[in-house]
């Protein structure tokens, strides 16, 4: 199951270079997890200093 970003994110953007796939990238309001991409490895949670990423 994909990681999801919650609307906890304060788009400070340090979970998008940590992505190994490069699953993330910034939307409109928030960072968003590509789920095709994403390979359930919890990188991005585990950096996130809101802990807004959890998964899905």
């Amino acid at each position: 199951m994909a990681y999801v970003i919650s609307d906890a994110c304060v788009s400070c953007g340090t979970c998008e270079p940590e992505c190994p796939v490069g699953a993330i990238s910034q939307g409109d309001t928030q960072y968003n997890i590509d789920p095709d991409k994403c390979i359930d490895c919890g990188t991005c949670a585990g950096v996130c200093p809101t802990g807004s990423i959890s998964q899905g």
